[in-house]
């Protein structure tokens, strides 16, 4: 399914099947998670978008053929392909553990063709070793909601009392993770949305309720998962002194002015940018040993567009993965 132009629909083309360069593997796409950045993506919301572009960066797939010089996986093995396509590996970002950073990162769905596909190619350096028993569309969700995700939880630091803001895909694996840990999850949804305040207590939140008002206790540290930059002073009200907001989307919009006074006593705002390969290693390895349960509606890859329109009304609770 391929996007050619910003805001318009995702189209079924025939593409010539890539045969894999040197370091790279040729997937067979099992499933793909559709994400909130696809909508951005879809909506032009995002810079230098390559177009046209095949969406999806949460892919589970077969390798199917092995490019050259690629020597730790095997054909028939699973794997994950998760955002971060590339790097240059000879920045200061990427020579200090920071490749998320690197200026001149690819990234899958976005120059890279992504998993809304049969087939796809990917580096096989960025690609991870998935779990060959476990169902693949519940996989997905794990290679961007929960890496993103866990990249926003370990800013975040000891911190007891966590709020999250936008209880989507990201939202749900994070807080199984931080009540597996013994953290105090406060879940803030949209107004009226009983239903998400629901599957978050469902899931282990002490508490959920409205963004708008205020989590009954002040929290250590918040989590914004919705891309709604006026959560920003919300949550800097709701945090206690010292404590931290964690904008976790690669999209918001714009944050309002607000006083001071709500981010004095050593409050602080930090954003999460993209994902390191360690992030994925050590998440897939915490992930293997914590009940996490992936809440997933499942569609034909043919109905791809239905999926982000579903995704965009908010009808879903948990994730959305296309299926091949």
């Amino acid at each position: 399914m391929q996007l050619a132009a910003p805001g318009g629909l995702l189209q079924a083309v025939d593409l010539p099947m890539a045969a894999p360069s040197r370091g790279q593997i040729h997937i067979a796409v099992e499933a793909c998670g559709v994400c909130r950045t696809d909508l951005h993506l879809v909506d032009g919301e995002l810079p230098d978008i390559r177009y046209p572009i095949v969406p999806g960066h949460e892919i589970v797939g077969r390798v199917a053929a092995l490019g050259a010089g690629v020597n730790a996986l095997t054909v028939g093995q699973r794997v994950g392909v998760p955002w971060l396509g590339w790097t240059c590996g000879l920045c200061e970002a990427c020579r200090s553990g920071r490749e998320n950073l690197c200026d001149a990162a690819r990234f899958t769905g976005y120059q890279i063709d992504g998993g809304y596909a049969t087939h796809t190619v990917a580096d096989a350096r960025y690609c991870f070793p998935l779990p060959e028993a476990s169902d693949a569309a519940e996989l997905a969700p794990l290679l961007c909601a929960g890496l993103i995700g866990y990249r926003a939880l370990t800013m975040a630091g000891d911190a007891r009392r966590l709020g999250l803001y936008g209880f989507g895909a990201a939202a749900h694996i994070v807080c199984q993770v931080a009540v597996a840990q013994g953290r105090d999850v406060f879940a803030l949804t949209r107004r009226g949305d009983a239903e998400s305040q629901s599957f978050a207590r469902a899931l282990g939140a002490c508490w959920a309720g409205e963004s708008e008002s205020p989590p009954p206790q002040p929290l250590d540290a918040a989590l914004i998962f919705a891309p709604v930059g006026a959560l920003v002073p919300a949550a800097l009200r709701a945090v206690r002194k010292g404590g931290k907001v964690v904008c976790a989307g690669i999209h918001m919009s714009d944050i309002p002015a607000f006083p001071y006074a709500i981010l004095w006593g050593e409050r602080s705002v930090q954003s999460v940018a993209n994902l390191t390969r360690r992030d994925g290693e050590e998440f897939l390895a915490l992930a293997a040993t914590t009940p996490i349960r992936t809440a997933v509606t499942r569609y034909p890859l043919a109905q791809a567009n239905a999926a982000l329109a579903d995704l965009r009304a908010g009808r879903l609770q948990g994730a959305a993965v296309l299926v091949t």
